[in-house]
């Protein structure tokens, strides 16, 4: 009878072990170069996805090493969700060569990238590295414009169901209650955000040309002599000179920018030095996409009162 019994609980226990295994092996391992396209996973795929997000919001994702720790998450990954546009042109295609997984390589369907679905700002007319850090395919920080995150969300969720078809119907109606609030959602910071519309700004970095360009706030100027090229003395003074005549209201930075450019051409001018959460994470309050433009558009207000 011990034996027997013994048995019993060893074939429930394996049968267990099995279905478990099972379950943890029908998720989709998503390895998001970004905070922002791990929280739009996680919207759509709940608890049928695991996300590993290779950064964070306080780290420039322009230089970013290609660690031990990355290509050991790149290696499980099924699907790579990237920004593109050669925002991670430095560290993810080592990444992907040296993970050894067919499977998330460009051009495979396990290898996304976010900026290619939508319409880019800043594409250049003449590619040359003497005008700095210069994005061959235009602006990458796309997901600034709340519009464009919806037809990202899109495009992903299709992705997702093609290399999980199991819940393809999981990842259809995940996007849908997305799209749902996030409607909803945009409409409610446009309204808000009304008053910042024609405001003038300088920005650190530019980062935030999509949220510009949704909001209608004015650039009139980068703390960086050229992309990627860091603050100068004699760049920020002559931002400074301009300001007599082209007036910004605030500058602009994101969390992981230095705060000491900003916070300088600010006291010299007057005006307000807004720090913005950039991505999820960036921010206590930005603890999701919801919270990254609640708190984005919050913060913009205050400065321009």
């Amino acid at each position: 009878m011990r034996t027997s019994s013994k048995r019993l609980r060893l074939a429930v226990f394996a049968l267990f072990s099995a279905l478990t295994t099972g379950v943890a092996q029908a998720d989709l391992w998503v390895f998001a170069t970004v905070p922002e396209w791990g929280a739009l996973a996680r919207e759509i795929g709940g608890d049928k996805v695991t996300v590993y997000n290779a950064t964070h919001a306080l780290q420039d994702p322009h230089r970013i090493e290609a660690k031990p720790s990355l290509l050991a998450q790149a290696r499980r990954a099924d699907l790579v969700v990237a920004a593109g546009a050669d925002l991670e042109v430095g560290w993810l295609p080592l990444v992907q060569r040296d993970s050894g997984n067919t499977g998330i390589q460009t051009g495979k369907p396990g290898y996304f990238e976010a900026a290619m679905q939508v319409n880019r700002l800043d594409v250049p007319t003449v590619l040359d590295r003497a005008h700095g850090d210069v994005h061959a395919a235009g602006n990458p920080h796309v997901h600034l414009d709340p519009r464009n995150v919806l037809k990202i969300g899109e495009a992903l969720s299709k992705r997702m169901a093609e290399l999980d078809s199991a819940n393809a119907a999981a990842y259809q109606s995940g996007y849908k209650a997305f799209a749902d609030r996030w409607q909803s959602a945009i409409a409610r910071w446009e309204k808000e955000a009304a008053p910042l519309k024609g405001l003038g700004v300088l920005v650190h970095h530019q980062s935030f040309v999509y949220l510009t360009h949704w909001l209608g706030l004015r650039e009139l100027g980068t703390l960086e002599p050229k992309p990627g090229i860091e603050p100068t003395s004699s760049h920020l003074g002559s931002l400074l000179s301009r300001q007599r005549v082209t007036p910004a209201k605030m500058v602009l930075r994101a969390a992981y920018n230095a705060d000491g450019p900003s916070q300088w051409i600010a006291g010299k001018a007057g005006m307000s030095a807004v720090m913005l959460p950039y991505t999820v994470g960036g921010t206590a309050e930005a603890k999701d996409l919801t919270g990254l433009f609640d708190d984005t558009v919050q913060r913009l207000l205050k400065a321009a009162r």
